[in-house]
């Protein structure tokens, strides 16, 4: 059940000096993956439920509604040209021109099912990319496998469904990527696996220089550890390394490179990522969003803290899961603990009731 807007913990939120955050909206159990339309409809997923969610800007104030329910895991959205993309557990569906009917909205039609339904790392987070083609993961079917060809891998498709193909593989689960507005690369956290040590592996933020590329799960872990059940005979020399390390068992979901004016210029093109936390620590890490700046040449020049406080007493209060830059700069942090979103902005306060 989504918290109550007095029970959730925005006064606990804690950002850089000249940052402000406030909720954007409440009321959406299990909010998870957020996209912005064409007319400033959000559109967030959940995981958990059944239902995706619209919040709506009318007569000067926001509304949430369902947009659509009886869905399985419809953790991923993507939006193009005004079509909603929706990716359940085993399926991708869509449902065109959705702002101009979200009072009335028809029921997503199906356009591509080949996907594996196993319910470990089965949930999607999907994007489409700057070839117009549209991106899902398909993660390994459980904790640490030697998976088949139709698992543990990144496929791209047409955006009606035709013409998929494996696009990059050795990922283990993926929840979160995006491409640099540069050099039009992706870029994609990945979870480490589980019950190797609290310390290592470490979540992964990958870069894909080209199709077809490996990036060693379940043999190397993190870029520099074979794995002790099944990278025996193996090299991590074989692999593409991570360009950046994310933290031990943090579970980085969901990341975007910001490239809007609102922030100041230190964070121009940088990646956000939110960090869902861990669940099998002794002392819990993650439960943020850190901001990931790059250097010129694409690798990570440091990873930084940005928005901290879900963690207290070593017990959560929230936990992020996606970040969306809005059209204005501002930024949206879904937090799927308390059913919530966030909105982060920068310079004096416009909005009655920030902090």
């Amino acid at each position: 059940m989504p918290s109550a807007v007095d029970k959730l913990p925005t006064a606990k939120l804690k950002v850089p000096a000249g940052f402000n955050i406030e909720v954007y909206a409440a009321g959406m159990a299990n909010a998870r993956s957020m996209r912005e339309g064409d007319k400033g409809t959000v559109f967030v997923g959940s995981r958990l439920v059944d239902k995706v969610y619209a919040i709506m800007n009318k007569d000067g104030k926001r509304q949430v509604k369902v947009l659509a329910s009886g869905l399985y895991r419809p953790n991923g959205l993507a939006f193009k040209d005004g079509t909603l993309y929706i990716a359940e557990l085993s399926k991708i569906s869509k449902i065109d021109k959705v702002e101009d009917n979200l009072e009335n909205p028809p029921k997503p039609v199906m356009i591509y099912d080949n996907l594996p339904k196993d319910e470990a790392h089965g949930w999607k987070f999907i994007g489409i990319g700057p070839d117009n083609k549209l991106y899902v993961p398909v993660g390994q079917p459980g904790n640490n496998v030697l998976h088949d060809e139709a698992h543990g891998q990144i496929r791209r498709m047409n955006l009606d469904g035709t013409g998929a193909e494996v696009y990059v593989k050795g990922v283990r689960n993926t929840v979160g990527f995006d491409w640099n507005p540069t050099t039009k690369q992706m870029y994609f956290t990945d979870n480490g696996r589980d019950w190797m040590s609290e310390a290592v592996p470490e979540d992964e933020l990958n870069r894909v220089t080209k199709a077809g590329e490996d990036f060693g799960a379940p043999y190397c872990l993190q870029g520099n550890i074979l794995d002790p059940e099944f990278g025996w005979g193996k090299s991590c020399a074989d692999y593409t390394a991570p360009v950046g390390l994310l933290g031990s068992h943090t579970a980085a979901l969901g990341m975007r490179f910001y490239t809007g004016r609102m922030f100041p210029v230190a964070y121009k093109d940088a990646i956000f990522i939110a960090r869902h936390g861990s669940w099998n620590k002794t002392t819990k890490l993650g439960g943020d969003v850190v901001v990931a700046k790059l250097n010129k040449d694409g690798t990570v020049k440091s990873v930084e803290p940005f928005l901290t406080g879900f963690i207290e007493d070593n017990k959560y209060v929230g936990r992020p899961v996606d970040v969306l830059q809005m059209k204005d700069g501002s930024m949206l942090v879904s937090d799927d603990w308390n059913g919530a979103i966030y909105r982060i902005t920068y310079g004096k306060q416009k909005v009655a009731g920030a902090k």
